[in-house]
């Protein structure tokens, strides 16, 4: 039976399988889903939990074995497979013969990485997944991501807007585990009521991270000297310009975006909602779409490819230079000259 990951507590709450395999890249998913299959299987009298490391050395007839073994007491164990790179090799024939004649006093759980489609067509993978559940936990999309905290934070008794959503989507960059982090947190400081982005602003972890995304928004903004003194900060705090020119670059490349749909007719109201620009970010991105053209954008793009060459040392340069240069063209200083 092959689950999605959202399926799996209902499905735990009807029935337990003698077989679950977990695998994917996602730490979180990963983490919540071995624990509910651990705890519900606690909850049968699954109370011993002997757990198997996979390396080089391994020996797989250690698991046969284990299953195999007469318990003295009738004690129903978890054996838990811990299989980094989801390619057992020889193991394969043992996880086989394993699914053929799985025991009803234990619970097998195998946890490991992304196993690609090749893998799923495995004569293993099939037999597991036709002796018991396998679940595939994939990263989420921006928008599923949204829908996940959204969902989350309303579970932790908060009300969230909209736009305290995107923000926290947009700071914690696709980590679960981070948005998780930060959602308990909030609870913690906030134990119910609306959470809006004035909140999100001020609770999420104060990291050089985020104070680099106060200075991209001054910088869409247009404020020049708040920009300098920014960057003078950001540069001070030892952040590194690696980062700067990535996120300089991702706004370049969402305000060419903007422009062009725009010039195609779709009206602004229509962009920041496809695009997820939270409501209190609308006022300085349409400062900045007022202030420049795609020409002139994708000029500034073609700087930052350079700023990123000079980084890797493939070209030559001050960095920090061209970053404060690149930062002023953007918001709006053409005119200004390094001293």
């Amino acid at each position: 039976m092959q689950l999605r990951v959202e399926q799996l507590e209902a499905h735990l709450q009807r029935q337990m399988a003698s077989i679950y395999l977990i695998s994917g890249d996602e730490p979180l998913q990963l983490q919540e889903a071995t624990d509910a299959v651990r705890a519900r299987a606690r909850e049968n009298g699954f109370e011993e939990r002997i757990v198997f490391e996979v390396d080089r050395f391994f020996d797989w007839n250690s698991l046969m074995q284990e299953a195999d073994a007469m318990s003295l007491f009738g004690e129903r164990k978890i054996l838990e497979l811990r299989l980094p790179t989801g390619k057992p090799g020889e193991g394969a024939k043992i996880l086989t013969e394993y699914a053929s004649r799985a025991p009803d006093d234990r619970v097998l759980l195998i946890t490991c990485g992304k196993i690609d489609q090749g893998g799923q067509k495995t004569k293993w993978y099939k037999a597991l997944a036709s002796a018991g559940v396998t679940v595939a936990v994939w990263p989420k999309e921006p928008n599923e991501l949204a829908d996940w905290i959204g969902s989350r934070m309303r579970r932790a008794g908060l009300e969230p807007t909209p736009g305290a959503v995107s923000l926290l989507v947009e700071r914690v960059e696709g980590n679960m585990l981070a948005a998780r982090q930060e959602i308990d947190k909030i609870a913690l400081l906030h134990s119910s009521g609306r959470i809006d982005e004035d909140i999100i602003a001020e609770v999420v972890s104060d990291s050089a991270r985020f104070n680099l995304f106060g200075m991209v928004d001054v910088v869409l903004a247009g404020e020049l000297e708040r920009v300098l003194r920014m960057l003078n900060g950001l540069q001070g705090e030892g952040v590194e310009p690696v980062l700067i020119n990535w996120a300089l670059s991702r706004e370049l490349r969402t305000l060419i975006t903007l422009l062009q749909e725009a010039k195609a007719g779709r009206k602004p109201a229509e962009l920041f909602r496809a695009y997820r620009i939270w409501d209190k970010r609308q006022p300085i991105m349409r400062a900045a779409l007022r202030r420049h053209r795609v020409p002139a954008l994708m000029d500034m793009l073609r700087h930052s490819a350079r700023i990123d060459r000079i980084i890797k040392g493939r070209a030559t340069g001050k960095v920090w230079d061209e970053l404060v240069q690149l930062a002023v063209e953007m918001a709006g200083g053409r005119n200004y000259r390094l001293v």
